[in-house]
């Protein structure tokens, strides 16, 4: 198979300086690899997503010259696809109902002398693995230990960062996969969409690659293929934190668009001497195919 990327935006928001970067980047390796570049819309968190904001992406992309080699898929409209591998995952045994809230894995971290959160997430310490003992099941998690109960760990490499390790079983524990008010988990959603549209090679943000041994746990124990990663340096706000929509990044200006991609190849390392959109464009994927990383 040939290289096949792709760039999955939440419709959270519009698009702002950190994501072009995430997308830029994600679409040059595409070009120099000669391969296809597809669009796809994460919005399985559909609390969260603004009405209007795929659209506005779209757009966005568009004036970037930034399109897609395949019409966008929305998440949102694939749950038959995660309902199946979840089936998969249950059949093997891998997975279990839980019926723990925030507070009760907190209470139990504390009591086992484990309070401290792990990037504001409590690492779950396994309370329902052998039975909710009378509780309503509140969502699905799968296990992130070995059969006999010892460590999982995740080896992997990225094409920027290196080799990388996390012990699964003590940095994550049992993640979620399904809510019980029918929310799926990006974790979830992200493997089988990437298989599913046979996505090669993943770039994204620096931000994302704490994800990957969950994701690489995932498509060992559904059966999937591991695409190759590569995680691209963050754009910072004023008090250094990653610039997100969270924190309140302003929305991408794409009065010149040449300007905008222009700084987003900057922070990508590369030096573009064009000025016109086409002929920018152009001169980063030849940079990039000289690129390290490439």
């Amino acid at each position: 198979m040939g290289y096949r990327g792709r760039f999955a935006p939440s419709p959270t928001g519009v698009l702002h300086a950190g994501s072009l970067v995430a997308a830029l980047a994600s679409w040059l390796d595409a070009r120099a690899h000669g391969g296809a570049w597809l669009v796809r819309i994460e919005d399985v968190d559909t609390p969260r997503c603004v009405a209007g904001a795929d659209a506005q992406i779209l757009a966005q992309l568009a004036q970037c010259g930034l399109l897609p080699d395949e019409p966008p898929v929305w998440q949102s409209r694939r749950g038959a696809h995660y309902e199946a591998a979840l089936e998969a995952l249950r059949s093997a045994g891998q997975v279990y109902p839980c019926g723990c809230t925030r507070r009760d894995i907190a209470l139990a971290l504390e009591a086992s002398g484990q309070g401290k959160p792990r990037h504001g997430e409590l690492v779950y310490p396994g309370t329902c693995r052998h039975g909710l003992n009378g509780k309503p099941a509140r969502a699905t998690r799968v296990l992130s230990c070995n059969a006999d109960e010892t460590d999982i760990v995740i080896d992997w490499h990225d094409r920027r960062l290196g080799a990388q390790r996390q012990n699964l079983t003590q940095a994550v524990g049992d993640f979620v996969l399904h809510r019980a008010d029918g929310l799926w988990a990006y974790q979830l959603a992200v493997v089988v969409d990437d298989a599913l549209q046979g996505i090669t090679h993943v770039v994204r943000g620096e931000d994302l690659a704490d994800n990957t041994p969950r994701q690489v746990h995932l498509q060992r124990l559904i059966g999937l293929p591991l695409p190759q990663y590569l995680h691209t340096p963050l754009v910072l706000g004023a008090n250094g934190e990653k610039l997100s929509k969270q924190n309140g990044a302003a929305a991408l200006d794409l009065a010149d668009p040449a300007h905008a991609l222009h700084a987003a190849a900057t922070t990508l390392g590369l030096q573009p001497s064009s000025t016109s959109r086409a002929a920018l464009l152009a001169d980063c994927v030849a940079q990039w195919r000289q690129h390290r990383f490439a």
